[in-house]
């Protein structure tokens, strides 16, 4: 996972202490060992559900109210996170695996440009559907924002579990999270 402290130029207007600070309070959600890549957490039945409406790098708007009755992965990342570019082929190996199963894989990509993005994409190729987060909204509705942060979201438009780190997501653990929500049956 990447604590917001490693990335100073990443959040210019974040002083050490404020960054620490920012760190700290990330603390009760990496509650496993340091050695654990991610962490997996239920969501908060008491959470409500963010609202979700965000534009892809072509314009196209994305909203979760329009996804009922698939199974979303919202995964949230930046391109300066090394932790997000590891776990970038298996969530692109996911999106293969899964694309007839019902499951939509969003990357919502945190307070960076579409050219910065694009750019990034020249160098590593990504297929599933980006959103921008650009004024960084959407991370701070959804996650703690540690990067990569993952929303598993079910059918029924209700998330699950948040994952927080990188995760295999083509590996057990993933499988684990992925399927029940794959086997629920989809309403008419």
């Amino acid at each position: 996972m990447l604590d917001v402290s490693d990335t100073p130029s990443a959040f210019p207007s974040l002083t050490r202490r404020r960054a620490l600070a920012l760190a700290m309070a990330a603390a009760p959600f990496l509650a496993e060992p340091a050695a654990a890549a991610s962490v997996v957490r239920s969501w908060p039945a008491a959470k409500p559900v963010p609202a979700l409406d965000l534009a892809d790098l072509d314009g196209k708007r994305w909203t979760l109210v329009a996804l009922t009755g698939r199974v979303v992965l919202l995964n949230f990342w930046a391109t300066w996170c090394e932790p997000c570019r590891i776990e970038m082929p298996s969530l692109d190996a996911l999106a293969r695996q899964q694309r007839e199963g019902g499951l939509v894989i969003l990357a919502v990509n945190y307070r960076e440009t579409a050219p910065v993005i694009r750019s990034f994409l020249e160098r590593t190729p990504y297929q599933a559907t980006i959103l921008l987060d650009a004024d960084g909204d959407a991370a701070a509705d959804w996650t703690p924002r540690i990067f990569p942060s993952t929303v598993l979201i079910g059918r029924n438009g209700q998330p699950t579990a948040t994952v927080l780190g990188d995760l295999d997501w083509t590996g057990p653990a993933a499988h684990e999270l992925i399927e029940p929500l794959l086997a629920a049956p989809r309403k008419a």
